[in-house]
């Protein structure tokens, strides 16, 4: 059975389509187009809505990114070519409080910031669902790849059924009640299946690229961005190693995140990491690939997805987006923190980012790993 064969015979399950109103996510590429062209070929009531999230007008020319002002001109042409209602809603002030703001001063931190997530537990799923609410939906619908099944006891957040592709990471920190208003028509598919779709609906958005970079960070250039939201705030500082020996300057410690090898700027007869930043001191502490390893650390602000545990639970985490997960054991603490376990050390764990829980493809939850200091 193909990944198209496999669509469920109704993208939301008890409801009759003529009767029921959903609201789409469109940031103008080629997921959420084909989300709102199934829904629309279903006999859906479909409102596309796209989300302004700052100064598109100095975007529109950059390419590989999710929310420029040609994003919007492209959601606004797929609404058009199938015939939906469709709507700019301006959530810049809110987005920049969010999801600018927290970037910055995690970067400021010695932190390194996860801001989908932010935009995705703040923006998207409390502001975009609110309004989706507000326009009489049954549903708020998304192109992301993640499923959503349905149990006894409610809905669940599974991964993607294409791993490649599987964006449950960034999705932890729903609520319950959020995930029970929310629906992923493709995460039972592949990006191929949904390019397929795209020709088969004659899309003009078919043969558009993914997006690469970070909706508000023009090529990838982090500092620049953290610069204009904090002037004057970044120190230059020493780069010295374990034991404190000043082995060269830096210009701000933003340019670093844990585990980096290349860009330090020095030179030595063995191969150096990043092994942890002291934004206090403005210092990058650097050292062999050995003491990155770490098999404990700590995550604040868990969100228990699928319930609070009473006592220890053997899980897998993934630590960042982009690598493999690890057999852990987490004990929750006091207050919304807990301690992670983890089976086999792993090498750079970077502060500011996010530990992700999953019980096989269920996510449970999840929290933001702390500073030892912390």
């Amino acid at each position: 059975m193909s990944a198209i064969e496999a669509l469920p015979d109704l993208l939301i399950p008890g409801k009759n389509p003529a009767d029921t109103r959903v609201v789409v996510a469109m940031s103008g590429g080629v997921d959420s187009s084909v989300t709102a062209a199934l829904l629309k070929d279903q006999g859906y009531d479909v409102v596309g809505v796209t989300m302004q999230l700052y100064d598109h007008g100095a975007a529109v020319t950059r390419p590989g990114s999710c929310c420029a002002g040609r994003d919007i001109t492209d959601a606004r042409n797929v609404a058009d070519a199938i015939g939906i209602p469709h709507y700019v809603l301006d959530f810049e002030d809110r987005f920049r409080q969010s999801v600018m703001d927290d970037f910055a001063d995690t970067y400021l931190r010695g932190e390194t910031p996860v801001p989908c997530v932010r935009c995705n537990e703040t923006v998207k799923f409390v502001d975009l669902l609110g309004k989706a609410r507000d326009l009489g939906a049954a549903a708020l619908v998304t192109g992301h790849y993640v499923r959503r099944v349905d149990a006894a006891h409610g809905p669940e957040l599974h991964r993607g059924a294409d791993h490649t592709r599987d964006q449950s990471y960034f999705m932890f920190s729903m609520t319950p009640a959020q995930l029970d208003f929310l629906h992923f028509p493709l995460g039972s598919m592949d990006k191929d299946a949904t390019r397929r779709l795209a020709h088969k609906f004659n899309l003009p958005v078919a043969a558009k690229p993914d997006s690469q970079d970070i909706c508000f960070v023009p090529e990838g250039s982090y500092k620049d961005v953290v610069e204009k939201l904090r002037p004057g705030a970044l120190d230059a500082g020493d780069i010295v190693d374990l034991d404190g020996a000043v082995l060269g300057r830096h210009t701000g410690i933003i340019n670093f995140t844990v585990g980096q090898r290349r860009g330090l700027g020095i030179s030595a007869p063995e191969p150096l990491y990043v092994i942890r930043l002291e934004p206090d001191s403005a210092r990058v502490v650097v050292g062999p690939e050995q003491a990155l390893l770490k098999d404990r650390l700590v995550i604040g602000d868990v969100n228990w997805l699928a319930g609070r545990p009473t006592g220890d639970i053997k899980v897998r985490v993934k630590l960042r987006s982009t690598t493999p997960s690890a057999t852990a054991t987490v004990a929750p603490l006091g207050g919304d923190r807990a301690q992670v376990v983890l089976d086999s050390p792993q090498a750079a764990v970077a502060p500011g980012q996010a530990c992700v829980m999953y019980d096989g493809e269920r996510v449970l939850g999840g929290g933001w790993i702390l500073r030892e200091d912390s």
